[in-house]
């Protein structure tokens, strides 16, 4: 029998809105699941496709403070806009609607229960797509995140006695996470983003290591503007595979942002599905279990096709080239001119590659200095 693995989504996903214009908009989680449908990815052998349980309010305080908890449910239950600045709630970035509280709690379920299908019903892969949330903070929203479901996922597998590797290829640096896990050597938290020297969150630089016995455990490569497939493609196999292996976690648990992609409107990386797909199938080649969540990515074409990889990946299925006609026609009326799922590799403009292989060659040389000798020994 074939691995069982499983795919978190509900249409409730898209039943909320942080506003119009925000760059936010959730039906990417719709796009996504018409491709994975339209690849007939929804029906997948011993796959299921599970709404979302309840979940406890006792797992959000494995890591949030109670009082922000308590403002967010209030502010959530309020038919008037509210605002608290000291919780990071109600400014443009991180608004407050009716009901955020419950949208933000339903994907934080998700991505629990695709830990526990993995932890403990022997899943090989289970991902949900409306997950990611990786800049919520102990007590304070951030960066489009309420809830840090990664963080009380993670949470309930440590309570379990697991070790895990988290992996954030977001454009964004996963600090929520970091800040989670700075001081432990049971979870190996290694971040791929956008360097913070003049991008959100400003975080994320190849010194912030640890502390205590957390010292190696946090890994930070910061990407310059314009790194493309090979640079990045160089910083996984450098740095990342080497490590995650020589950890060898009981589970490895990703986030999957495809802000990285070069036509997304709020980064400068140029990413494509090329160096995106190499690196889920060398994750997928290591045969840990493995949990998924969503995350970035304002070009919801991007988002689509990204995530409908990695599910084709996590159940060993070769995608064709080409968009399924029935999706070409679904998304005409919305202005997508797509037809292609895979990009060829893309090299950036000379000067520009030149800059980022150096800063990268750099961050490697550090973290080969430092972290290797700590976690490979």
């Amino acid at each position: 029998m074939s691995a069982k693995t499983a795919l978190i989504y509900s249409q409730k996903f898209e039943q909320f809105s942080y506003g119009e214009h925000h760059p936010f908009n959730v039906q990417r989680f719709h796009l996504a699941y018409e491709l994975i449908s339209s690849y007939g990815l929804d029906c997948c052998e011993n796959s299921i496709y599970p709404e979302p349980p309840s979940m406890a309010e006792e797992a959000i305080l494995t890591f949030h403070d109670s009082a922000y908890v308590e403002r967010m449910k209030e502010f959530s239950s309020s038919e008037t806009p509210r605002a608290d600045f000291l919780y990071g709630l109600g400014d443009v970035e991180n608004p407050v609607f009716h009901g955020f509280y419950d949208w933000a709690r339903l994907g934080t379920s998700g991505t629990c229960e695709a830990a526990r299908l993995v932890a403990e019903e022997g899943y090989s892969a289970a991902f949900n797509l409306a997950g990611g949330y990786h800049h919520a903070h102990k007590a304070k929203a951030s960066g489009f995140s309420y809830i840090n479901d990664a963080v009380i996922a993670i949470n309930s597998l440590l309570a379990k006695g697991k070790r895990l590797v988290y992996l954030d290829i977001d454009a964004h640096h996963g600090d929520g996470v970091q800040e989670a896990y700075y001081d432990t050597d049971q979870v190996l938290v290694i971040s791929m983003h956008e360097s913070g020297i003049y991008f959100f969150p400003g975080t994320g630089f190849e010194k912030e290591m640890g502390e205590g016995k957390g010292y190696g455990y946090s890994v930070n490569i910061p990407l310059i503007a314009h790194t493309d497939d090979p640079v990045y493609m160089k910083a996984f196999d450098e740095v990342v595979y080497p490590l995650i292996a020589a950890f060898d976690p009981d589970i490895i648990f990703t986030q999957l942002g495809a802000d990285t992609f070069r036509t997304d409107p709020l980064t400068r990386l140029e990413i494509t599905t090329h160096s995106y797909s190499y690196i889920l199938r060398k994750i997928k080649a290591l045969k840990i279990p493995w949990v998924a969540t969503g995350g970035g990515g304002y070009d919801l074409m991007n988002t689509a096709r990204a995530w409908t990889i990695a599910w084709g990946i996590m159940n060993g299925v070769k995608l064709p080239v080409n968009l399924p006609d029935s999706f070409i026609e679904l998304i005409k009326p919305m202005g997508y001119k797509h037809k292609m799922l895979l990009d060829a590799m893309h090299w950036a403009e000379e000067e520009d590659r030149n800059r980022a292989l150096d800063a990268v060659e750099s961050s490697i040389a550090i973290i080969r200095k430092s972290i290797f000798p700590i976690v490979i020994g």
